[in-house]
């Protein structure tokens, strides 16, 4: 238990980082899901190409908030942009 005043605000602010962090994180890893969800049924598809967009955004906003590296993010974008590629390039059972 913290004993100064400081410390006490501290541990609100460390749960209410973490929380957030939680729900973004979350959200973050929905929309990979999503994306990956279309890539796998229809890799030319509009939607897919919505979903992908949306994706590279959340993904920008999580390196810019802190929540992953900005590395991590590109090489995530990279990633799914060779999984969309590879899955239409691949041929598909009729």
């Amino acid at each position: 238990m913290p004993h100064s005043i400081s410390a006490m605000k501290r541990v609100r602010q460390s749960a209410h980082r973490n929380a957030v962090n939680r729900a973004n994180r979350s959200r973050l890893n929905t929309v990979l899901k999503k994306v990956n969800a279309a890539i796998a049924s229809a890799p030319k598809d509009q939607a897919t190409e919505l979903a992908l967009r949306q994706a590279f955004k959340t993904l920008d906003r999580a390196a810019r908030n802190g929540l992953i590296k900005k590395n991590e993010a590109d090489r995530r974008k990279a990633r799914l942009c060779l999984a969309r590629d590879r899955a239409a390039a691949a041929p598909r059972p009729s």
